[in-house]
Formats: structure tokens, C-alpha cells, sequence
């Protein structure tokens, strides 16, 4: 995990958008926090600015970037929950240690259980914003102006318009070309397997074959219209 500093401000949510695994674990860092569960991804970086140095925050430090889906009901959202040994009471299951909102086992008198309007993993509304993808796939882009090929990782899920502005931090003009493949006009709303791209990965592992051997490719032919690069 990277430790050193960088304070940033929440991620703008987007319903539509959709992140790789490898997109949520790049933000590992104490301070550029990303967390997933059940299909859904979580910037708690503001969250963690503002508890800095909170022993109730260790937990989840220890899990930047990854998924922690087995902390929380699937059907409910809400933390997972087990039986006290001590008490017999119900009490949030945390194996990892008691994390910020969770109520303590035993009564004390340091915790206000009116303080916490919303625990932070039901505030989809403060902290959600995309979604995981549940699978991801790699495509090649080929540029036939310039003859750049990148091989980016993307969701399934995802349209071409998403792919489109992933692309767009390798070639800002992306936008400015039509995308085809095999000569076929791309529906840029639709998804690469409704394009007629099929994801063979599983295949291809099944097969005991290297996938990246048999990438698909895109091709980008300049479209002359400047206005929309």
C-alpha cells in the first residue's frame, strides 16, 4: 500500500460508469481510498481524510483497492452480523477488527449511537461511484492513420462509448474516428459482444490457449470531421 499523503476530493459518481478491478485496486493509498462490494465501487478518500489517524479506520486501510464484499448481506447491504459468545446479543461481524460506525460489542461510554446518521456502507449516495465490472476482457485499438496499436482492458458491460472514452487518454481525438470492425461500422451504444465481438477468453482457457495471442482488434479510421474530435 502506498502511505504517503495526496488528499483528493470524491470521485464524481456515475451510475453508467463501470471500473476493472485493476482500476479499483490502483487506488490504494490511505488517503485515495477505493473500495468494492457486490457490484458496486466506493470512494472513501474524503472519509478517510477526515477520520486520519482513527484506530477504527485500520480495517479498512488494510484493504485499499480491494474488494470487501464478504463484510456485508448481499440481500440487505448492511454488515454481516453474529452471535456475542460473551453476551448472547447480536453484534456486527468484523474478523478483521471493529471499523468506523460499527457499534462496539459491550456498552461504552465513548460511543454516541445517534452520531452515525447512515453507516458509510449504506451512504451509496456519498460514496457509490460505478459500478464493477463483472468480467473484463482485452481488445486491441489500432489507429490507421498513425498505425498506434494499444491493448486496453475493458468491461463487458461496457458500450463503445465508455471503451471510446477510456481511449481517449491515449489519443484526445478519438472521437474524430469511426470504429470498425473487420470493415463493419460499430454501434457505438451498444456493447462489443452486440457488435458482434465475441468474448472468447473462457474459451480460450478452457483451450488451454493464451488469449492475448487472439485479441480482438479495432480499427480507427479518420473521419475528416473535426467538430467532434
Amino acid at each position: 500500500m502506498d502511505t504517503s499523503r495526496t488528499p483528493r476530493t470524491k470521485t464524481p459518481p456515475d451510475a453508467k460508469r463501470y471500473y476493472t478491478p485493476a482500476e479499483v485496486e490502483a487506488h490504494n493509498a490511505p488517503y485515495d481510498l477505493w473500495l468494492s462490494w457486490h457490484g458496486h465501487v466506493y470512494d472513501l478518500s474524503v472519509l478517510a481524510d477526515e477520520r486520519r489517524g482513527d484506530p477504527l479506520l485500520v480495517p479498512i486501510l488494510k484493504n485499499a483497492g480491494k474488494d470487501i464484499s464478504h463484510w456485508f448481506d448481499k440481500k440487505t447491504g448492511d454488515l454481516k452480523t453474529c452471535i456475542n459468545p460473551l453476551t448472547g446479543t447480536v453484534i456486527g461481524y468484523t474478523p478483521e477488527g471493529r471499523f468506523l460506525h460499527v457499534p462496539p460489542p459491550l456498552p461504552r461510554a465513548d460511543w454516541d449511537a445517534y452520531s452515525v446518521q447512515i453507516p458509510w456502507w449504506l451512504d451509496r449516495q456519498q460514496y457509490c461511484i460505478g459500478k464493477l465490472g463483472s468480467r473484463t476482457r482485452k481488445i486491441i485499438i489500432k489507429n490507421t492513420l498513425t498505425q498506434d496499436e494499444h491493448i486496453i482492458e475493458v468491461c463487458v458491460e461496457e458500450k463503445l462509448s465508455a471503451i471510446q472514452d477510456r481511449y481517449m487518454s491515449l489519443n484526445g481525438h478519438a472521437k474524430g474516428y469511426m470504429w470498425k470492425r473487420l470493415g463493419t461500422l460499430l454501434d457505438m451504444n451498444t456493447t462489443l459482444e452486440d457488435n458482434g465481438v465475441k468474448d472468447e477468453g473462457l474459451l480460450m482457457e478452457k483451450l488451454g490457449m493464451d488469449e492475448e495471442q487472439y485479441l480482438p482488434t479495432i480499427h480507427l479510421y479518420f473521419s475528416d470531421d473535426l467538430t467532434i474530435a
